[in-house]
């Protein structure tokens, strides 16, 4: 077994959650294991119609994955309009073939200037094919939404013994440096992260234990389904060591990226 590690950061991201070509379009608050599905997907060439589980998606239901939420971001909704003020002929088109005849209203939920970085742990063969899809993908990656470019570094490392491991001890904070107290600086700072497995350490688990319908079953432009996977929130208290100026992230987070390089 080994694993990868991505940074999943933008100006925007959203992870849709229940919402299906409804005039409300809502993000879950972490990325959802169906996004990151069909991002893998993407980066390996895999159309929608060719992702059912014969051959397709399949491929990725032995990886485990693991978000760890370094700045949640905060909601901000779209108000967003498509084909008003124009004939019909010219307005939005329906599933059967027509055209809807007025404006389309929707309001489209994201997350602002949020930051996660995701462990994914597999088979070797399947972390390396995988890797090098991401450094070189077919189709580019986005975070929920076309719209939605990830920051760089993307991938911070794609060949780990024990990802999850990282993001607890080495994977540096997108957050700025805890705030002194009673003349000295905390040493460590509480974290959420999301499970997929039970965490070793059970007593730092949370009560909140949770269901989500977000393991895809297939991404068929008519024929979308979605399966039900349990998730585990903890708070994991890291060394506060990996936290730091804002002006310095960047670098840190490319000095961590470019130690695999030098491995």
């Amino acid at each position: 077994m080994s694993g990868l590690l991505l940074r999943l950061a933008g100006p925007l991201q959203s992870w849709g959650e229940r919402s299906a070509f409804t005039p409300v379009r809502d993000t879950a608050p972490f990325p959802t294991r169906s996004a990151l599905v069909g991002l893998f997907a993407a980066a390996e060439g895999i159309g929608r119609s060719d992702s059912g589980r014969d051959g397709g998606i399949d491929r990725y239901d032995g990886l485990r994955i693991t978000v760890r939420v370094d700045r949640p971001g905060v909601r901000l909704i779209d108000y967003h309009t498509v084909g008003g003020g124009q004939p019909k002929a010219r307005t939005a088109a329906t599933s059967g073939g027509s055209n809807k005849g007025a404006a389309v209203i929707t309001r489209r939920h994201y997350l602002s200037d949020a930051v996660f970085v995701v462990a994914v742990s597999g088979e070797d063969d399947t972390i390396s094919r995988l890797a090098d899809a991401l450094h070189r993908p077919h189709w580019a990656p986005y975070l929920g939404r076309r719209s939605c470019v990830p920051d760089e570094p993307f991938v911070l490392r794609s060949h780990i013994d024990d990802p999850e491991n990282e993001l607890l001890t080495a994977v540096p904070l997108s957050r700025p440096a805890p705030a002194h107290r009673d003349g000295g600086t905390d040493d460590t700072v509480p974290v959420e992260f999301l499970h997929e497995r039970l965490p070793a350490d059970a007593a730092s688990l949370s009560a909140d234990t949770f269901d989500v319908s977000d393991l895809p079953v297939s991404f068929a432009p008519h024929g979308r389904s979605y399966g039900v996977r349990r998730l585990y929130r903890s708070v994991e208290w890291l060394p506060a060591t990996l936290t730091g100026p804002q002006s310095q992230l960047l670098r840190r987070l490319i000095d961590y990226a470019q130690t695999e390089e030098c491995a």
